[in-house]
């Protein structure tokens, strides 16, 4: 998670991790006044609520969950468990009769055309793959959240982009919410908090490991740069807070539920979109979030504070992504795509993979984009191969990156 976040700065965006594999992220003193002062030791399959500590299956979520039209769930982008968790909930919600409604951090609300196409069932698997270019707005691999959309359409659950564009969220780092054009306001609600405290704390949080290394792009950053990059994620949040909850006002039906899918760092102590929501929807929200067994060094996870999220879902460690990925940050130049930041303790950092190499192709293929490169890293497995032929300098290289987990 380190290790993404630097490649993310490097890129002069705003990403907090997908999910908090630290324990001292996971307990901190901030969030609700009565459950920050509870810990919970995390259990394998195990949901908790943390409200009263009662465990709980799916279908009695569901239960729980009868007077929520706003719930919340956290996903590590590249862990098959917490889709899973995702999955089973949304499918539990279905079950009980109530009518879903899923919001996408995956797609800007500029992309909603492509969502329609998949919720009226006029675009195949493939083809929805294909022409939405989940490659682009995305780039995770399609398979982490293939369930996900098929239990959606099984169960006329209509799916919705809530996301901001990503270069309107980076004008506001940039020069503020009064400097923004007409078109950089497009997907950003009208008011944005950026005073909580506490979410400033949990914020600094994700940076504190990185911020010992003075190679790291926050060494050394003013308060005003801090708050600047704050005021970016608080406006993330509010986006999803603000875009899911117009499309929740505007469904027929005054019982229906909207799931929001979405990295756990936008939900984590109700401090990120639940705290946004509350400016303009006065409906009862909730947060979900799984907890891995163990951290990203392999450290048991020990304990969580009660007010990290309404339900705790324990779920197994990962050491490793299903789905391979090379680990370098990219950008696409006049002259092709080029490497921006390369992850040394990656795949493609420990190939010798540096900043300002141009990547010519892939096993072969021309890469002309990233959406072309993130799609055919995508068919990779672990095990196989990838041989990149890159440009460096007057030079062109072709390095063979074995696909192997350590």
């Amino acid at each position: 998670m380190k290790n993404a976040l630097r490649a993310s700065l490097a890129v002069l965006t705003v990403l907090i991790p997908s999910a908090v594999l630290a324990q001292d992220v996971f307990d901190l003193p901030i969030g609700d006044p009565v459950r920050q002062e509870l810990t919970l030791t995390p259990t394998v399959d195990l949901i908790v609520a943390t409200a009263d500590g009662a465990e709980l299956t799916p279908d009695q979520i569901a239960e729980r969950l009868q007077d929520v039209r706003l719930l919340l769930i956290g996903e590590s982008h590249t862990s098959m468990s917490f889709h899973q968790v995702q999955e089973r909930v949304i499918r539990a919600l279905q079950d009980s009769g109530r009518r879903v409604l899923i919001g996408l951090e995956m797609f800007p609300v500029t992309e909603q055309k492509s969502l329609d196409r998949w919720n009226d069932g006029s675009w195949s698997e493939a083809e929805f793959v294909e022409n939405s270019e989940w490659y682009r707005h995305w780039g995770y691999n399609w398979l982490y959240y293939r369930d996900i959309f098929q239990t959606a359409r099984a169960g006329n659950s209509s799916m919705y982009a809530v996301n901001a564009p990503r270069a309107n969220v980076s004008a506001v780092r940039r020069k503020g919410f009064d400097g923004l054009t007409e078109e950089e306001r497009t997907g950003i609600p009208p008011h944005v908090d950026t005073a909580s405290e506490d979410h400033f704390t949990l914020f600094r949080s994700y940076f504190d490991d990185a911020e010992e290394d003075d190679s790291t792009h926050t060494a050394g950053m003013t308060d005003e740069q801090w708050q600047a990059m704050f005021a970016a994620q608080c406006t993330w949040d509010g986006a999803m807070a603000w875009n899911a909850v117009r499309n929740l006002q505007a469904d027929d039906d005054p019982d229906s539920i909207m799931v929001v899918i979405v990295g756990s760092g936008h939900v984590a102590y109700g401090l990120g979109i639940a705290r946004q929501a509350t400016s303009y929807f006065d409906g009862q929200v909730a947060t979900l979030i799984p907890v891995p067994m163990a951290d990203e060094d392999g450290e048991p996870i020990e304990t969580v504070r009660g007010s990290y999220a309404d339900f705790l879902w324990g779920v197994p460690a990962e050491t490793a992504p299903l789905y391979p990925s090379l680990g370098a940050s990219l950008t696409e130049k006049d002259n092709g795509l080029s490497v921006l930041f390369s992850d040394p303790e990656s795949l493609a950092g420990e190939a010798g993979i540096t900043s300002g190499d141009r990547i010519v192709a892939l096993n072969g293929w021309e890469i002309a984009d990233r959406l072309t490169f993130k799609r055919l890293v995508a068919d990779l497995r672990w095990g196989d191969s990838a041989r990149l032929t890159i440009a460096r300098g007057s030079e062109t290289l072709e390095i063979e990156i074995p696909l192997r987990r350590e």
